[in-house]
């Protein structure tokens, strides 16, 4: 009987308990946020501010790099002394002069990356070089309500430089912002600034430098393989939008903090890289264009650019540069090719003849294109159908195609046709 009495008593004292637990009040969601630490305002895991506008609130924050700090191999003292005719030739000459303290270097951070309509730019980092080193601003949203506010302070802030820098920017981030301005001008948000501003997209320079070498281009692969900087726990690009859907969802803010570092590390990269790419473009100091460059495949990407802008003679001395450097097959034959139709354009036949010689005599990407082309100096030339036959059934049996199979007809019709005898005196 005592057994029962014990295990009742036991029994009363348990529920006893549970009683007590439910008799008090539940947090409100705002105790339980602030109660937990993975749940925080954003103000309380980053120094900044929430910045208050004609058009409501956002949060900021500010990082400075002062000038004894590298960045991979870039010191960032180095970034206020850059000439201002810096950017000229790779802008083509839309920036012929600009102070570096006039450049900002802008990235977003967006709910997607296929743009349209329904993207928006959460996050955006604007980067500027001062005597003090390298500022960077970063403008937050902590909800969609805060767009407009956002943006006023955005355009406040671009109106004290001239020229905008940005990698891929053209294709996406301006897009991207100035339809985000539009859609916002009924909030009261201003027009967008980026009609008076000057934009270096830095992609182009830098693809045309090191595509030939590298197997990507992406800003994060030119940190680490030209500026020896390797990200450790870094948010890949394409998390982002989930962890911003998951804070506006959970309110969990160190979600955040990893995109906020993934941002300014970009800006800080991209501002590092402007010191590197435009200089290959840029003759200084009496040394010749590209003096930066120590491979032949990224001298290879500057002469073609050289080319395209009609500047063919320097294009030639770039490309035998390479040569001389040293180049993977592929790109010897085809600097070689390159190389004989500039001295072929500019009027040097015996040195392009010399060159398609050389291609002729290898297999290579170029063998049969190379004696098509000495199959053309042979019967243009020097009027020697018979070795222009020769030259043409040698390329034939390399790439049997309907052109070579026209010139191999019309050589044979010369060479069949009766020469008029001459008269004897």
């Amino acid at each position: 009987m005592e057994d029962i009495q014990q295990q009742l008593a036991q029994l009363r004292r348990r529920i006893s308990r549970i009683d007590r637990k439910y008799a008090a009040p539940a947090p409100t969601p705002l105790q339980r946020r602030l109660d937990s630490p993975s749940r925080c305002f954003i103000e309380d895991l980053i120094t900044g501010e929430v910045v208050r506008t004609p058009h409501g609130e956002h949060f900021e924050t500010e990082k400075l790099w002062e000038r004894h700090r590298r960045h991979g191999s870039v010191d960032i003292v180095d970034l206020a002394e850059l000439p201002e005719d810096l950017l000229a030739p790779l802008s083509d000459g839309s920036i012929a002069r600009s102070h570096p303290g006039r450049w900002a270097f802008l990235d977003t951070e967006t709910t997607g990356l296929a743009g349209g309509t329904g993207t928006c730019a959460f996050l955006i980092g604007v980067g500027s070089i001062e005597p003090a080193g390298f500022r960077l601003r970063q403008f937050f949203m902590r909800d969609y309500g805060e767009e407009a506010s956002l943006l006023w302070r955005l355009a406040e802030h671009l109106a004290q430089f001239d020229v905008l820098i940005t990698y891929n920017g053209k294709a996406f981030d301006q897009p991207l912002l100035e339809t985000r301005f539009r859609m916002a001008r009924a909030q009261g948000a201003p027009p967008h600034p980026f009609d008076r501003m000057e934009h270096l997209d830095l992609l182009f320079g830098a693809r045309r430098l090191w595509k030939l070498r590298l197997e990507s281009c992406r800003l994060v692969d030119l940190e680490y393989q030209i500026l020896g900087v390797e990200r450790t726990g870094d948010l890949p690009g394409e998390m982002i939008p989930y962890c911003y859907f998951e804070y506006l969802r959970t309110k969990a803010a160190f979600r955040l903090v990893p995109i906020f570092h993934h941002n300014a590390t970009d800006i800080l990269s991209l501002a590092c890289l402007t010191a590197i790419v435009p200089s290959a473009f840029r003759p200084a100091d009496g040394c010749d264009l590209g003096h930066t460059l120590r491979h032949g495949s990224d001298l290879i990407g500057l002469a073609r650019w050289l080319l395209a802008a009609d500047r063919a003679e320097e294009a030639l001395r770039m490309f035998r540069r390479a040569v001389e450097m040293g180049l993977p097959d592929h790109l010897l034959f085809r600097s070689l090719w390159d190389i004989a139709a500039i001295e072929k354009r500019l009027g040097r036949e015996d040195s392009a003849l010399a060159l398609y010689t050389e291609l002729a005599g290898s297999r290579n990407p170029y063998h049969a294109r190379a004696l098509e082309e000495l199959a053309k100096h042979y019967e243009h030339r020097e009027r020697n159908y018979a070795m222009a036959l020769e030259m043409t059934r040698s390329a034939l049996a390399i790439a049997d195609t309907a052109e070579i199979r026209r010139r191999e007809q019309r050589l044979k019709a010369r060479l069949e046709k009766p020469r008029p005898s001459r008269l004897a005196l």
